[in-house]
């Protein structure tokens, strides 16, 4: 079956909560925080979290960062990667009028497959579907952060035409170490 990008819905939803509780988060950052934390909005309002996941108006409450300061939402949304179930997930935001992103935030796109779908080329498809919409949106190109050493990351990101733009260190409180940005041109 070929890979879809599918809204999140209602109807989607289990095959959500069921990579959840297989130990897969969409967010790299405080993978297991970011769980817990989806597991409880869901059992809280499971309405209200799917549609907090398409916010292009940037509606959405304000977002707390580690060190506590708050900052203005971003629009973006995620889209599920569906083969016929539950695939994984890719997220895109962006700052209207500019291509650049505050200094907060480390990449418009960022995509996560579970681990028992990866190997087939999902995450690779996915940023290819997602490209024209970041197009249609006016940006002139779009960035991705990886780790230095997570080569099929990188792979999913020059196979879309990404080319490294820097290394750099991500700041403490967001988890230590050298990242690595690439930039695909629309």
């Amino acid at each position: 079956m070929l890979l879809e990008l599918k809204k999140p819905s209602l109807e989607l939803l289990p095959g959500f909560v069921d990579a959840l509780q297989r130990g897969w988060s969409r967010d790299n950052i405080g993978l297991e925080r970011t769980i817990a934390a989806d597991l409880k909005r869901i059992a809280e309002d499971a309405a209200a979290f799917v549609a907090s996941l398409d916010d292009v108006e940037a509606k959405g409450e304000p977002i707390e960062l580690p060190d506590g300061s708050m900052v203005q939402r971003l629009p973006g949304y995620y889209r599920w990667l569906w083969d016929g179930e539950f695939c994984g997930s890719i997220g895109f935001r962006w700052q209207p009028g500019t291509s650049a992103l505050p200094a907060h935030v480390f990449g418009h796109v960022g995509y996560g497959v579970v681990p028992w779908k990866r190997g087939r080329g999902y995450a690779s498809e996915a940023v290819r579907l997602l490209l024209p919409d970041c197009r249609a949106r006016g940006l002139a190109y779009v960035e991705l952060t990886t780790d230095p050493d997570n080569v099929p990351s990188q792979k999913v990101i020059t196979s879309n035409g990404g080319v490294l733009v820097e290394t750099f260190e991500m700041p403490k409180a967001y988890g230590e170490g050298l990242k690595v940005r690439y930039r695909i041109a629309l």
